[in-house]
């Protein structure tokens, strides 16, 4: 699968790219840019498109390349919440994609001459990514069988950040709270009285979250 994630999400990346440089407003400019602090899951891209002033809007694309961020929560941390039956192995093989969109409103503009402020800005921001398990093979009564399982994250994040720009250079910090609500489905088989005992289970987790990172890229 990690084949036609990485064309999916160049293809995806490349569309975007294209819209923007196609549909540019006059005067209005356009920024690539990355979020470091997630390459140790995905790696997160993320396109924005001046509109006005003080408006622009964001999109954003991530591949995941493995949910082991997740197996800490669900595993390893304990607050008496129920926990997918998912495996390590599953967790840390795990690909997906996800996809995300934001209107920034840039509070200050260069009439105001704050020039101490300029680029503060607030952000509500929609997301969805879905990860996708591998199959992990049993055997029972010396019969193979295959467990499986995904997941569907929705969630909602509200900003507020500061973009820098000098020269092409740009440097993205935000805060922000947020929250999201995980949805696994996975199969499971277990050997009871002689007989194989199928558990077809789903697991809905809400939880608040709290946003804090940087993002790195250029004026195009």
């Amino acid at each position: 699968m990690k084949k036609p994630l990485l064309v999916t999400c160049l293809f995806f990346l490349s569309g975007l790219v294209t819209f923007a440089q196609t549909t540019k407003p006059i005067g209005r400019a356009t920024y690539l840019k990355v979020n470091p602090a997630t390459l140790i899951n995905e790696l997160d891209i993320s396109l924005e498109q001046e509109l006005t002033e003080k408006i622009s809007l964001e999109l954003g694309i991530s591949g995941i390349y493995t949910d082991y961020p997740d197996y800490i929560l669900a595993k390893k941390v304990d607050i008496g919440q129920k926990k997918p039956d998912i495996s390590t192995e599953q967790f840390v093989d795990a690909r997906g994609l996800g996809f995300r969109a934001g209107m920034r409103w840039y509070i200050f503009s260069t009439r105001d001459g704050l020039s101490r402020v300029m680029g503060t800005y607030f952000q509500p921001v929609l997301f969805y990514k879905k990860v996708f398990y591998p199959n992990q093979e049993v055997t029972i009564n010396n019969t193979a069988y295959k467990e499986s399982g995904d997941k569907n994250v929705f969630g909602l994040q509200l900003l507020l950040g500061r973009q820098i720009q000098k020269d092409k250079l740009v440097l993205d910090p935000f805060i922000g709270i947020g929250v999201r609500t995980k949805i696994y489905h996975y199969q499971n088989f277990d050997p009871e009285n002689g007989t194989v005992q199928i558990n077809n289970g789903r697991l809905v987790s809400i939880l608040p979250s709290l946003q804090i990172g940087i993002k790195l890229g250029f004026k195009m």
